[in-house]
């Protein structure tokens, strides 16, 4: 068996196949070793009974993450995938390297992450050469669900949400001032807490405001990163993004680029099942 897993912050989903043929899917917490040790990964494992059940049957496993950026914290996931799947082999990449295999396959493009968090590289058929360096959600994530968030969380404190969106997020989540910068600084994973607030965009899409807030992190994303890496590395390179947030509002996206002079080829909303085909056909 080979098991192949793409993990934001927020999620973690699994595609796991036999003999090329896809047997198992399924969908954890997110597993970001950015902010989990060891001991949490573990946790997440054995919480799932069919990981459980088929951990010694799977050879070879490929995780990609966001968070698994330096060796030190590749090996937070090793470590912990070694000790719950026994007889696999482990291989840790970043998630830009997922959403170019998914996207380009083994030729070179420009790769945007638009998902819990966001990202932009180039990719040359065979590794990632370039990319801003994933600063994360607390100081870059541009137009990501935790870019989003973060926004909204602002907007509804300083009051300055139209009256209807207001309305929406006190019945939806139902937090005053307090518990909010509760969740942000005192409890544990406040990203993931953030980056759940974009449920309430998805589910209003079609609001004038949630329309131009979204189009406006995707404005953005594309002035800091996304032209300066068009420039240095051509315009005739194919542009591909990657996310939740690049496929639930993709109709916004095309019309941001668009105004750019920007033509996107593709836009994967789960490269996961990508990656299977992958990873499956090579073993």
């Amino acid at each position: 068996m080979v098991a192949v897993v793409y993990s934001g912050s927020r999620y973690a989903n699994w595609r796991i196949a036999h003999k090329g043929t896809e047997t198992i899917e399924l969908r954890t917490v997110g597993i970001n070793p950015f902010f989990n040790d060891e001991k949490y990964i573990l946790q997440v494992l054995n919480k799932n009974i069919q990981l459980i059940h088929n951990a010694e049957k799977i050879k070879k496993i490929y995780f990609f993450g966001a968070g698994a950026t330096s060796k030190e914290r590749s090996e937070i996931v090793s470590n912990a995938f070694a000790q719950f799947f026994r007889y696999s082999k482990i291989f840790v990449h970043n998630d830009l390297l997922a959403a170019a295999k998914a996207s380009c396959d083994d030729k070179a493009g420009i790769v945007c992450i638009m998902g819990s968090g966001s990202n932009t590289a180039f990719f040359d058929g065979r590794k990632i050469i370039d990319n801003n360096y994933g600063l994360g959600y607390a100081i870059a994530d541009e137009g990501s669900s935790n870019w989003l968030g973060k926004n909204l969380i602002k907007a509804y404190i300083t009051q300055t949400l139209p009256a209807d969106i207001n309305l929406l997020f006190k019945k939806k989540y139902d937090l005053d001032k307090k518990q909010i910068l509760d969740k942000i600084y005192k409890q544990a994973h406040p990203n993931i807490f953030i980056s759940s607030l974009v449920d309430l965009l998805t589910e209003n899409r079609e609001h004038p405001f949630v329309k131009d807030f979204v189009k406006n992190g995707f404005h953005v994303f594309i002035n800091t990163y996304l032209v300066p890496m068009i420039e240095k590395y051509g315009k005739k390179q194919p542009i591909y993004f990657v996310g939740t947030v690049a496929a639930n509002f993709q109709d916004y996206l095309r019309e941001v680029a668009k105004e750019h002079n920007i033509k996107i080829s593709t836009i994967i909303k789960e490269p996961i099942y990508n990656l299977l085909n992958y990873y499956a056909n090579k073993n």
